[in-house]
């Protein structure tokens, strides 16, 4: 039997060499110095070795240990050698066909359809709301409860709607587990209706037209940062809403042409959208485009290069001006989308030119693909008619909507 001391003091030789320790177990010692733990056996007539570790890692006890484990194995009939090789062909299946890994396989597959921003926004929400609890386990184990209990924590922040959106992509993840043969049953479909409704969010919008006015002119007045000052006047001439005008970028601008092509990865609908831009939109532009043309963002963030402003900067130029959505004047940066919708039906504007023109979803995936240049031509001049109203309003004039063009 081997000590630790009579291992500590034996020297590497020229050749490796072997220390027995007895019932098979010994220490095979390297020229190089490295020392071996060895198991010796005989499975359906065959002799086969098996490795133990590496000492001094794997102490003389340690190694003891897996011996007798690996004799017990034997007594069973079970060879420890192929054992140990299911063990790890086990868990390197599990890793593979973990939760978080089958749909970061099935975002990498889809992706090239959505465009990068849209797929690494899915990626972070499951990141921060699905993987953390469910993302080590196999896809195939996991069940409707569990799927629940972390849709759940979502709703009890206070974000049924981000809830909701998780159940559909985690629901398209174990579809595409299910056709790659990973598992084979779709847990999120358990799950509809088991979540509460997202109440609808009401964006305060102030839309009587004298009150416009005197917010046009407030706008005008903005005495901050003259980036969000350009943002605050574009806001009404645009219809975007807070996140897709933060995140503009000077490429998808012709500015000679009057007009914004935005890719469907920076729209809520992931839908590619034209905005037609008014004369008075285009000047607004050009003004800024000599403090920020140069960079990719017509709005670069203040403090962080190479982002774009927060999508909460108009919000919070508007609560500095008393325009909160709890002020005596509610208002929010969304809300300028509800002021435009508002007044220009009051005005006689078609609903689908004003549907389109707010990028409002469409439910047939066909028609949606196509339609981003649908009404083009009248909302054109919607959007020119539109914008000379508001320079009516701000003035304090006396206004006559101007109607649809006949």
């Amino acid at each position: 039997m081997l000590t630790d001391t009579e291992i500590r003091k034996t020297k590497p030789q020229d050749k490796p060499f072997k220390m027995a320790d007895g019932k098979g177990l010994y220490l095979l010692v390297k020229p190089g110095g490295g020392r071996l733990w060895r198991f010796d056996y005989r499975f359906d007539g065959k002799r086969k070795t098996l490795a133990l570790g590496t000492y001094p890692e794997t102490t003389l006890a340690k190694a003891r240990e897996k011996l007798e484990e690996a004799r017990r194995k034997l007594a069973d009939g079970i060879d420890p050698g192929e054992a140990r090789k299911a063990a790890r062909q086990a868990q390197e299946d599990s890793v593979k066909n973990s939760f978080e890994a089958v749909a970061l396989e099935y975002f990498n597959v889809r992706g090239k359809d959505w465009g990068e921003r849209y797929r690494q926004r899915l990626e972070t929400d499951m990141r921060r709301d699905i993987f953390p609890w469910l993302g080590d386990k196999p896809i195939r184990d996991i069940t409707a409860p569990e799927l629940l209990k972390s849709l759940n924590r979502i709703v009890e922040r206070g974000a049924e709607e981000t809830a909701r959106r998780a159940r559909e992509t985690c629901g398209s993840i174990f579809r595409y587990g299910m056709a790659t043969g990973r598992t084979d049953t779709d847990p999120a479909q358990a799950l509809k209706g088991a979540l509460p409704t997202a109440n609808p969010k009401h964006h305060a919008a102030i839309t009587e037209p004298k009150a416009v006015g005197e917010l046009l002119r407030a706008l005008e007045g903005y005495i901050g940062s003259p980036i969000v000052r350009a943002a605050l006047k574009l806001a009404p001439l645009v219809f975007l809403r807070p996140g897709e005008l933060a995140q503009a970028e000077w490429a998808e601008f012709d500015l000679d042409a009057g007009e914004w092509r935005i890719p469907g990865e920076r729209m809520k609908m992931n839908g590619k959208h034209i905005v037609p831009l008014s004369r008075q939109a285009v000047e607004i532009l050009r003004d800024l485009q000599p403090l920020t043309g140069h960079q990719p963002y017509v709005f670069p963030h203040s403090r962080n290069k190479g982002q774009s402003m927060s999508r909460e900067s108009v919000r919070a130029a508007l609560v500095r001006m008393g325009y909160g959505p709890d002020s005596g004047n509610p208002m929010t940066a969304h809300g300028f989308r509800g002021m435009a919708s508002t007044l220009l039906h009051e005005q006689g504007w078609p609903s689908d030119v004003i549907e389109r023109q707010l990028a409002h979803a469409e439910r047939n995936k066909i028609k949606a693909a196509y339609n981003h240049a649908e009404h083009l031509p009248e909302r054109r001049r919607m959007m020119q008619a539109w914008a000379d109203y508001l320079d009516g309003l701000k003035a304090g004039a006396q206004v006559i909507p101007l109607k649809r063009a006949g």
